[in-house]
């Protein structure tokens, strides 16, 4: 296998980076169209197409004599998976809710307190734990906001149960842009 034949080293670049930029765009493309981005989705599925069917076919073409390419395009694809996913989680598309069970006392309070003065909308729901009576605050918030607001519980309550879920459609409350 001479990296310098006809086809020259760069082939391998073009099916390495290519690759990866195929699958990372995918990858945010799933998400899109998950969250109900549906034209957004079908946008980028055009692009998306286009550098899978060159890449491919790059591959495609003298495979059985270099197989090198497939381990190439085999490592960009995985790479650019964790890339997408890495991408998705700093774009941080949607919407999520944040539940948070807290002991009903001062500390829960405050933190209740400053969540609504960083425009966070809260609700409470009082129930009853096996260690008595609890507070369960219920926040739907746009996911870019997820970390603002988990540094403000953990600055008030280290040991809060926290649960966040994916939220696919909200309709009416509030929500800070």
């Amino acid at each position: 296998m001479n990296f310098l034949d006809n086809t020259g080293i760069w082939i391998y670049f073009i099916i390495f980076f290519g690759k990866i930029l195929e699958v990372t765009v995918a990858t945010v493309r799933v998400v899109l169209i998950n969250r109900g981005e549906k034209k957004i989705g079908a946008f980028i599925a055009f692009f998306e197409i286009l550098i899978w069917l060159f890449v491919t076919g790059t591959v495609l073409e003298g495979f059985q004599e270099d197989m090198l390419r497939v381990v190439v395009f085999a490592l960009a694809f995985s790479i650019g998976n964790y890339l997408g996913s890495w991408m998705e989680n700093k774009l941080a598309f949607g919407l999520s809710s944040i539940q948070v069970i807290v002991p009903n006392n001062e500390q829960s309070h405050a933190l209740l307190e400053d969540l609504r003065q960083s425009e966070f909308a809260v609700t409470i729901i009082k129930g009853q734990g096996k260690d008595g009576e609890r507070d369960l605050m219920v926040l739907h918030l746009l996911r870019k906001r997820i970390p603002k607001a988990m540094e403000i519980i953990h600055t008030h309550l280290e040991n809060a149960v926290i649960i966040i879920n994916d939220v696919k459609t909200l309709k009416g409350g509030y929500i800070k842009k």
